[in-house]
């Protein structure tokens, strides 16, 4: 082969990639957890002071905007449905390609749960590795979270999962997505509205302790281990929710086990009525995910943690932070309607239909 046939050969598979990765970028299933992922790596570089990773506890419970808006932090949630602790490493690690987080927050409540369960749900293993843009810690992550080697190509390309959403190339929502970048104008909340109450179960007295599912044991050690050499501070926090006893023995066995360790737990469930969380009234499925009016309380709470434990910068005014006084701005409004409707809804007994999640 001569050097111009090869250089035409390097051309024409460099030309092949970009369309094949651009292709998948629009064509991968479109929603609220794209929208986070592809809002994310929009973000300019080194502008994230904390990241926040763990399952659906953590979108609607943590407001971006509100941190920002009120305590000048600049956050942003790594969240997924069902995530499994395993991603946890893998998504830090793709945050430290763009941002220099000075703060890890890890949301525990999948650390309760067993691996197992989850490892053959093709669905919430995608809702990580096919919202990371194409990498060799994608690949790393791919690796670590589908055990069956047969299936991974699917994973490593995922045009083989999504080769029939071709509805989404003429989508401008989706077309805006060809690098995998789209701004997230409330840099990756969702506010719930709806209202399922629930009761809240005294466990205070419960202080005994259970151990967690090997696995996910196995998991937090190997997260703490790569925490400390990255040199970065790491809290975890345990999101309130209408806990059973055996959760709150697994929690207390987490949170003894990661003190030892050298880092802090931050469990909402013991500050609920400095919370000022009301059960019957801020949340949309009936215990286990917080409304909008329950989102205000759980995010001030963890702002004024924050605000007290960590010297992060205030970045309300500063050059770069543009967008985020426009997500504050729209949250609010956003936010306003949200409460209003819950409260609407608390008024008139209109409760939510009941949902599973996890």
């Amino acid at each position: 082969m001569t050097i111009k046939q090869a250089a035409k050969a390097a051309v024409f598979l460099a030309g092949f990639l970009f369309l094949l990765v651009t292709v998948t970028y629009i064509v991968r299933t479109n929603g609220g957890v794209k929208d986070r992922f592809t809002g994310f790596y929009a973000e300019k570089k080194n502008t994230i002071d904390v990241i926040l990773a763990g399952s659906s506890p953590v979108y609607p419970y943590y407001s971006a905007p509100k941190l920002y808006g009120e305590y000048g932090i600049a956050a942003y949630p790594l969240s997924t449905n069902n995530q499994r602790p395993k991603a946890i490493k893998y998504l830090f690690k793709e945050a430290q390609k763009t941002q220099d987080p000075s703060l890890f927050i890890v949301e525990l409540r999948m650390f309760t749960m067993p691996d197992e369960e989850w490892e053959d749900t093709m669905a919430f293993t995608r809702g990580v590795t096919d919202n990371l843009k194409y990498s060799v810690n994608r690949i790393r992550a791919i690796n670590a979270l589908v055990s069956d080697k047969g299936e991974r190509y699917t994973y490593y390309f995922d045009i083989f999962k999504y080769h029939s959403n071709w509805k989404t190339m003429v989508m401008p929502s989706q077309l805006a997505c060809w690098n995998y970048e789209k701004p997230h104008p409330l840099k990756g909340l969702e506010i719930k509205t709806g209202v399922g109450p629930a009761v809240q179960e005294d466990l205070s007295g419960v202080t005994g302790t259970k151990e967690p599912p090997e696995k996910q044991l196995e998991v937090l050690y190997d997260l703490l281990d790569w925490i400390r050499q990255s040199g970065k501070d790491a809290l975890f926090i345990i999101s309130p929710y209408a806990m059973e006893e055996e959760a709150r023995l697994q929690y207390n066995y987490l949170i003894g086990a990661i003190e030892e360790e050298g880092y802090p737990v931050l469990d909402f469930n013991a500050h609920i009525e400095t919370i000022g969380l009301d059960f019957s009234t801020d949340f949309y499925d009936y215990g286990s995910h917080v409304n909008a009016l329950g989102e205000g309380k759980c995010t001030a709470f963890l702002g004024e943690y924050l605000s007290q434990h960590y010297d992060l910068a205030d970045r309300r005014g500063q050059e770069g932070y543009e967008s985020w006084d426009g997500a504050w701005a729209l949250y609010q409004t956003q936010q306003a309607e949200a409460e209003a409707s819950c409260l609407a809804d608390i008024e008139n007994e209109n409760w939510a239909p009941e949902v599973i999640e996890d």
